[in-house]
């Protein structure tokens, strides 16, 4: 089984919208224009500073050569890679170690400000390959910072975990993820069991220390080994929280920090999964106000569709059937940008004529499949994080109960991801930490948060929630009236301009700004 709903940026082909703004980066407060804070690799000073050995803090990073990952190419001589050495317990801190991955490109101008860390969600994205993709969108903030990434533990080449294989994975996408019949239900929640337990075969020690909280002690000895007395950092979607969880336990060394498309730090897990059946019906609304249909009638015509896949997988140019699971991902790959919204036209189209090739194309997009039918591992390690992080384990009758409330939210998405709550975790062989990330930065340096009102994943009213929780004077808003998942980079002069002003000059813009 593989979730549906991931909050990562990286799944988002970048949109170029016109857009305009209302407000001006001038409306903002300075905070100073530090020129260089990488002279000191003074020890953190947040409430969670700990006495950490040398063997840490005092490591050297050997910088050689990037490899190719996956499908992707090496990147060019510009990229720079290294392995950092991290306590497996940082409870433990001299204990067993894990490598944690990570790419880097110099400031290319002379006025250097420091590093700065991104993280580009999932939970699962790997950092180091999409970096240098991304490096295009952050090519001004490429001239004073040195632009950072990695991969989490648990992710890529950070002792990424693999719970199954190719084949077991291709198999697993005819398990009904909407079951009807009590055989339908058995099999969806023995599939989760199987889950479960490939990963802890597989990974063992590891699954009980890939938690939210242990990548943000990673970050901060990132921070150390680099040298930076401040911590510049930018996270999207999941590395939203991420970055709230590190603000809290850190709060001493936040430096210029932005969270793009905010994650909601007040939602359980079921929550989290309800606002995002709300965030993807709405974008699908708003898709099909834009070809001209109404969103209730549109709405349903693919329900229908929906409901004849169910019962019928199918057929496609290739020897593999369309299910349920796969054409309600290709759905939700063209709603992440609105420069796909015709991708997703096309598709539907075929589809209504009995070809499921281009959908089933866009759910392989999603989950990561090439055309020889290996798959990534990001779904992988989306799951082991996310079961270690969230405390609940709903029953099987506890879901249920949810469906009527999920359909009426979403009719499209709904029934799936009201499985989902009882589905993602169910039997876990490790227990979740807690109901909800604790976030509350008392003292911290200005946060900027970044909310798109047309984001699907991560909606838009999560961005007021994280700011709330952060505290007051420290998370600061800035709203794109806009479409897709994320905001920055993505054809909003408003957006990029007062985003590269708070990090590159420390300008702070006006609560509440809003760029249309």
């Amino acid at each position: 089984m593989t979730r549906f709903v991931r909050w990562a940026a990286v799944a988002a082909a970048s949109a170029l919208l016109a857009t305009g703004c209302s407000g001006s980066s001038s409306d903002g407060a300075q905070t100073g224009d530090r020129t260089s804070d990488a002279d000191s690799s003074a020890p953190s000073t947040g409430s969670s500073a700990t006495a950490l050995p040398s063997s840490l803090t005092a490591q050297k990073l050997d910088w050689g050569d990037c490899k190719a990952t996956g499908d992707s190419p090496a990147p060019g001589d510009e990229w720079r890679c290294a392995t950092l050495k991290t306590p497996l317990d940082w409870a433990k801190p001299e204990g067993r170690t894990i490598d944690v991955a990570l790419i880097r490109t110099k400031a290319t101008g002379e006025d250097r400000i420091g590093s700065l860390l991104f993280n580009f969600g999932g939970p699962g994205s790997s950092g180091v390959s999409t970096m240098p993709w991304y490096a295009d969108s952050a090519s001004e903030l490429g001239k004073r910072y040195d632009l950072v990434s990695f991969d989490p533990r648990g992710v890529g080449a950070s002792e990424g975990v693999r719970c199954r294989s190719d084949k077991e994975i291709q198999a697993s996408e005819s398990v009904d993820i909407t079951p009807d019949t009590p055989a339908e239900e058995t099999a969806y929640f023995q599939d989760a069991i199987a889950f479960g337990k490939g990963c802890q075969k597989a990974e063992g020690q590891l699954m009980a220390h890939v938690s939210t909280t242990d990548t943000a002690r990673d970050m901060d000895l990132i921070r150390q080994v680099l040298g930076d007395r401040k911590m510049h950092y930018f996270g999207i979607s999941y590395g939203t929280e991420l970055g709230g969880v590190y603000a809290h336990l850190f709060p001493g060394t936040v430096g210029r920090m932005i969270l793009d498309a905010v994650v909601d730090p007040s939602a359980d897990s079921e929550g989290h999964t309800e606002n995002q059946a709300r965030g993807f019906q709405r974008a699908l609304n708003n898709y099909l106000k834009s070809t001209g249909q109404g969103a209730e009638a549109g709405t349903q015509k693919i329900v229908d569709l929906l409901k004849r896949i169910d019962a019928n997988p199918m057929p496609t140019s290739s020897d593999r059937k369309l299910t349920e699971s796969l054409a309600l991902t290709g759905i939700i790959r063209p709603l992440y940008s609105e420069a796909s919204w015709p991708t997703l036209t096309s598709a539907l189209e075929a589809a209504e004529r009995g070809d499921g090739s281009e959908l089933l194309a866009l759910g392989d997009d999603y989950n990561d499949r090439d055309a020889s039918g290996r798959y990534g591992t990001g779904t992988h390690s989306q799951r082991v994080i996310s079961c270690l992080d969230d405390k609940q384990r709903p029953t099987v009758e506890e879901t249920k109960k949810l469906l009527p409330r999920f359909e009426k939210v979403s009719p499209v998405f709904g029934p799936m991801l009201g499985w989902d709550t009882g589905g993602w975790c169910h039997d876990w062989p490790v227990a979740g930490q807690y109901d909800t990330p604790e976030v509350s930065a008392p003292g911290a340096a200005p946060i900027l948060l970044v909310g798109n009102t047309g984001d699907p994943a991560t909606p838009y009213e999560g961005t007021r929630r994280m700011a709330d929780e952060l505290g007051k004077g420290v998370g600061v808003m800035l709203t794109w009236q806009g479409e897709g998942h994320s905001a920055y980079g993505k054809g909003s002069g408003c957006v990029d301009s007062t985003v590269n002003a708070y990090l590159l000059k420390g300008t702070v813009p006006k609560d509440g700004k809003v760029c249309s």
